[in-house]
């Protein structure tokens, strides 16, 4: 029965881990462990489980691992609970809706014996928050858990140079804080944030400083609060609903769990870096992997070529560029050619190159070769299929490792004509 019941959120489990093989088998199989292979023993009503998870190329991370444990543990209690028989419809629809709730929630007290319950009760608000529309708009809020001291905590805000606006008597957060407009029109999540401490209790409100200075991509991806919540103990967090009504769950290191769609998915730069090592610099990479994350927030659609062959043999594969021959285009791509990614980062040029029309091709010391390059698809052996960027991004993987960001927000990566990881 665990198996069967195991069916109805192995789709889940499998988008959460990148489109990974995932698989629950009786007893303990005695499958080792590799880099692209996950193996976890449950034991579930005093009998042996194995879960499996494969992918290929790329290696599953220390976060994926964590959550993976969580989940089953979460699995194996709801599981128990449900003895009765004739209620397996019952349980199955019960884990579908739950058991990554509950997965998120457990991961985010860490260590702590407690604290599960006020989490969940918190992202239970926020998935609630983040269907609400206000005047057409949708409403967003942000709060900032801390598990350091409050003195600690004064500290923290005045060396980054923030505005901590204290609540006294503190307010806890119950499933009526949002009842009226006011909280979320005010504390939008953008520079004012709900500060609270673990009991779930809103101790002030944190207003970011404007000297701060921010690139576009900096603010998309919220370094600044990264930044805090690597400062506000171990188990510290941020979680947020953005303009595009997803729950952002930002967690130390720099790692963010994805409402999107109804699904929680996992952004771990470590997959990123993996995936990228040897064809790019680390600093390109970490740069890299953040545009496209702004990217996949904003909605901007994007194909990007780490190129591993000369500019000579990238000349046979262009068919066509963007802008043509019109002499301001080219204007505008020669005055940023041979510039690094960290350099058109800093001047926030890169984010406007890449959500433009068109290919992004950079080599290996991640200098920019092309942009609004038009892929010539018949250079490349058998190739996955569907509408032009999929395309283009599967034929060009025969030359390099490709980054692939949808309209509508998937970031996709390719190699050798294959996905081989998909987010969101």
């Amino acid at each position: 029965m665990p198996i069967d019941v195991f069916d109805a959120i192995r789709g889940n489990i499998s988008s959460f881990l990148g489109g990974a093989g995932v698989d629950l088998l009786p007893g303990d199989t005695g499958i080792v462990a590799d880099d692209t292979t996950l193996s976890e023993i449950v034991t579930i009503e005093g009998r042996p489980y194995c879960f499996l998870a494969r992918r290929s190329q790329l290696s599953f991370t220390r976060s994926e691992k964590l959550f993976c444990r969580e989940l089953l543990t979460a699995f194996s209690g709801l599981f128990s609970g449900f003895r009765q028989e004739g209620y397996t419809a019952h349980f199955r629809t019960a884990l579908l809706a739950s058991i990554m709730d509950i997965t998120v929630a457990r991961s985010l007290r860490g260590d702590q014996r407690k604290g599960f319950w006020p989490i969940q009760q918190l992202i239970q608000l926020l998935k609630n928050l983040s269907y609400q529309r206000y005047e057409g708009k949708p409403a967003t809020s942000g709060f900032i858990i801390y598990r350091i001291t409050p003195s600690l905590l004064r500290k923290l805000v005045r060396e980054r140079q923030h505005k901590l606006i204290p609540i006294q008597p503190y307010v806890e957060i119950s499933p009526d804080f949002f009842c009226n407009p006011l909280p979320y029109r005010f504390v939008a999540g953008n520079n004012l944030f709900f500060v609270a401490n673990i009991q779930m209790q809103v101790t002030g409100v944190l207003r970011t400083s404007p000297a701060v200075m921010h690139t576009d991509i900096e603010r998309l991806t919220q370094r600044e609060i990264f930044s805090i919540v690597r400062r506000a103990g171990n188990g510290a967090f941020a979680v947020t609903v953005n303009e595009a009504s997803e729950i952002e769950v930002l967690m130390s290191p720099a790692t963010l769990l994805v409402r999107r769609k109804g699904d929680w998915a996992i952004f771990d730069p470590d997959i990123f870096r993996s995936f990228l090592a040897g064809s790019i610099d680390p600093e390109s990479i970490d740069e890299l992997l953040w545009t496209v994350y702004a990217l996949s927030k904003d909605r901007h659609g994007t194909v990007i070529l780490i190129y591993d062959k000369g500019a000579r043999k990238l000349a046979l594969l262009k068919k066509g560029s963007v802008g043509g021959d019109d002499p301001i285009s080219r204007f505008l791509i020669g005055n940023v050619q041979k510039r690094t990614i960290s350099d058109l980062k800093r001047t926030g040029i890169l984010l406007h190159i890449l959500s433009a029309d068109g290919m992004t091709v950079f080599n290996k010391s991640g200098r920019l070769m092309e942009a609004g390059f038009i892929f010539d698809t018949s250079y490349a052996r058998e190739v996955v299929t569907g509408g032009g960027r999929t395309t283009a991004a599967s034929a060009a993987s025969y030359f390099g490792k490709v980054i692939k960001v949808s309209q509508d927000g998937p970031i996709e990566l390719y190699q050798d004509g294959r996905l081989v990881y998909r987010f969101g």
